[in-house]
This record gives structure tokens, C-alpha cells and sequence, in this order.
């Protein structure tokens, strides 16, 4: 089996658009978090959301690909571009080598609710814009991205809730290890606008703590009330380590095991037994043994029935109080499809600066998260090896195991 590393890593997120922003505002502690006053309007029960730039394409990719490309794409593309140039990789390395795309999407409803409301307005359909098509498909992050930069290998995308980005990563993961890619664009896109997340304010997904939206999301504490809706984009370059050192490219981390599983139960409720298989199989693949272990990325989105759950599978895989355990989506919001890629990303930053950043808000354990290592400040502590979880709805579950190199 090939060992597979990871070369570049690029991020668009609420805590910078940049490796050196994300890395301080971890360390930081600084939330990403804001009340937007247009959801009230719109009737939202929450206008809680994380605050996500927009990109500025014009200038750098000419309007013929732009007019495909709705807000996932370009947060994307943004992320994908600053990965590629990490890993030392140009467009003529892309069009002779064949490079593979996975990339973890599984909405874009402002796309599909724009188009629509055109065609009901205007009374013709071909009035939506020849656009319309390319932006409103969930394949829309893997159709611009392998046009934009020429891709040859696999294009997929990985449609798995939010688990999404973990997935792709995993799968990423098992094409270089059994010799079928050399290189694969891995990653996660999360859209970040009314329209992608109207359905889960309407049953009650989202806090309300909205007098405190940098406290809103707490995750593991005793007085959660709900998830805070995020997104983005995070972009790993997978790579056989053959490759790579053949490349003379930065060699940041390795991917050592990746586990999944599905709950086959409730369709939104998680349940433990789901979540801990998942554990056990990426421990099981890594061949890693529990104590080496430094550091635990946890999917927990401040939910009651979620947090509490993960916390026992934790727990019942891991031991208690073994492990520091934090979620970085109490200062991110959760950025669903994009979280499993992003996490990764997070993740590595902590490990190559020798910290963990703190799970802010976390003020008052429960009887499940008081059997976790959780931490609510940034330490000063180095690890080597995490572990990082991922869930969502219809139970689907994908757990990661990532080394430092």
C-alpha cells in the first residue's frame, strides 16, 4: 500500500483566507460568528452566522468561467488555487500528470432558488441565464475546478452531509494507497447564504443565544441550545509519498487511517454505535496504538442529542479523560459540508504550531462531556498524531487519523 501525505493545504473561512490568519485565530481564540440583521428580515428564528469573505474573481478568471460558478465553487476555487501553490504545483505539472479531483459538496440552494424564481418571474425559461445549469448542480465545485485548472484524473463529488470533506479526504486516501492516483485535489465546500440554510432554522437547528453571537456555539457545554450555521471552503493535495519526494515538495503530514460507518437508524438523531465504529475502523487501519493519540478534532455542533452522543462513543473508544478533545466549530459555527476538510486543515495548523486552540464557551460540563479532556483555552501543548470526526445526517460517519512528518 502506498503512503499517502498531504503537500498543500488552502482555506477560505470566517477565520481568514489565509494559513497565517486561520493559525492565529485559533490560537487566538477568535470566533467567526456574527448576527445578520437580513435573516430576521427574511423571518429566520436565528440570524445567527458565521462571516465568510467574499471572493473578488474578477481580474483573475475571466467572466466565461465565472458566470458558472455559484458561492461554493468560488470559495473553492480560492482554497484549491492557494493548496496547488503550496505543494509547488503549476499548470504544466497539471496537464501532464493525471490529477484527480474528490471534493465534498451536498448543496446549492441559493443557485437552484435564483434560477427558479427567474424562470417564475420572467414566465421563460431562457431567461435563467445560460449559467443556470452548471451553478445549480450538486457536481458544480467538481465541474468548475476540474475545467479551471485542467484536471485529468478522477472528478467526483463526494455528496455525504456533513461529512462530506472527511469523506473525500478518505477516499482521496484509499485511490493513492492502492495505486489507482498519484494525486488528488481533496476537499470541502460550504455555501454561506440564507437560501442553503432557511430548512434548518425552520425545525429548530440553530441557537438563538443571539444577544452573544461570538458565544453562541458551545460545543459540550451544559447550556447549548443549537448549532450556528457556517462555510467555506478547505482544499488538501493528496499524495503518494513517492510522488512527493520525487517532487521535492513540502511534505506537511501523512493520512494514516480513515474509517466510516452508517448509523442505519434516526435520520437526523445520531445514535453512539454508529459514530464508535467509525472510531474503531480508521484506529484499526492506522495501526496506531490509543496512547499516540495527541489530540481529538470533534464533530460535536453544539447540539444536545449530538454532542452528548459523540461524547460517549469518544469515551467508550478512547477512554475517559485520555485525550484533549475540542471542536473548533465554537469559534467556526458548524461549515457542514466543508467541515470535515477544514477541520483537517485546522487540525494540522495546531500540530505544525505546537498548540490546541481552546473549545471557547465551554463553561459548564455535562455529565457526558465531564468525561472528556476539554480544554476551553488555547495550550501550549505539541502532538504528532490526531484523530478527527465528522457525522451527518442519515448517520453517515467518517473518522480521519493524521500524522505530523
Amino acid at each position: 500500500m502506498n503512503r499517502v501525505v498531504i503537500t498543500g493545504m488552502g482555506i477560505w473561512s470566517c477565520l481568514g483566507v489565509s494559513l497565517e490568519e486561520v493559525r492565529d485565530s485559533l490560537y487566538k481564540g477568535k470566533s467567526g460568528i456574527v448576527l445578520d440583521a437580513a435573516r430576521k428580515e427574511m423571518g429566520f428564528r436565528s440570524g445567527l452566522t458565521s462571516l465568510v469573505k467574499e471572493p473578488e474573481l474578477k481580474g483573475e478568471l475571466p467572466r466565461s468561467q465565472r458566470v458558472y460558478m455559484p458561492q461554493p465553487a468560488q470559495y473553492a476555487y480560492c482554497a484549491t488555487r492557494d493548496a496547488l501553490r503550496q505543494a509547488g504545483v503549476d499548470q504544466d505539472y497539471l496537464d501532464s500528470h493525471n490529477v484527480g479531483l474528490l471534493y465534498g459538496n451536498d448543496s446549492t440552494a441559493d443557485a437552484v432558488y435564483n434560477s427558479i424564481a427567474k424562470i417564475i418571474e420572467k414566465k421563460d425559461t431562457m431567461l435563467c441565464g445560460s449559467g443556470a445549469i452548471f451553478q445549480s448542480m450538486n457536481s458544480t465545485v467538481t465541474m468548475n475546478l476540474g475545467v479551471i485548472f485542467r484536471l485529468k484524473g478522477i472528478n467526483l463529488t463526494v455528496s455525504g452531509a456533513c461529512a462530506s470533506g472527511s469523506h473525500a479526504i478518505g477516499l482521496g486516501a484509499l485511490l493513492i494507497q492502492n495505486g489507482l492516483e498519484e494525486m488528488v485535489v481533496c476537499g470541502g465546500a460550504q455555501e454561506v447564504n440564507p437560501a442553503a440554510t432557511g430548512s434548518f432554522d425552520g425545525i429548530s437547528a440553530f441557537s438563538t443565544r443571539e444577544g452573544e453571537p461570538e458565544k453562541a456555539s458551545r460545543p459540550f457545554d451544559r447550556d447549548r441550545d443549537g448549532l450556528v450555521p457556517g462555510g467555506g471552503a478547505a482544499t488538501v493535495i493528496l499524495e503518494s509519498y513517492e510522488s512527493a519526494v520525487r517532487r521535492g515538495a513540502p511534505i506537511l503530514a501523512e493520512v494514516l487511517g480513515y474509517g466510516f460507518s452508517s448509523n442505519g437508524d434516526h435520520i437526523s438523531s445520531p445514535n453512539v454505535d454508529g459514530p464508535a465504529r467509525s472510531l474503531e475502523m480508521a484506529i484499526r487501519r492506522s495501526g496506531v496504538q490509543l496512547k499516540e493519540i495527541g489530540y481529538v478534532n470533534a464533530h460535536a455542533t453544539s447540539t444536545l442529542v449530538g454532542d452528548a452522543n459523540e461524547a460517549k462513543a469518544l469515551v467508550r473508544v478512547l477512554g475517559e479523560r485520555t485525550v484533549p478533545v475540542t471542536s473548533t466549530k465554537s469559534q467556526t459555527g458548524h461549515e457542514m459540508w466543508m467541515a470535515g476538510a477544514s477541520e483537517v486543515i485546522y487540525s494540522i495548523l495546531m500540530m505544525k504550531g505546537g498548540f490546541i486552540a481552546g473549545n471557547i464557551n465551554f463553561e459548564h460540563p455535562d455529565e457526558d462531556s465531564a468525561r472528556l479532556l476539554i480544554s476551553a483555552q488555547t495550550i501550549e501543548q505539541g502532538f504528532d498524531t490526531f484523530l478527527s470526526n465528522s457525522f451527518g445526517f442519515g448517520g453517515t460517519n467518517s473518522t480521519l487519523i493524521i500524522r505530523n512528518v
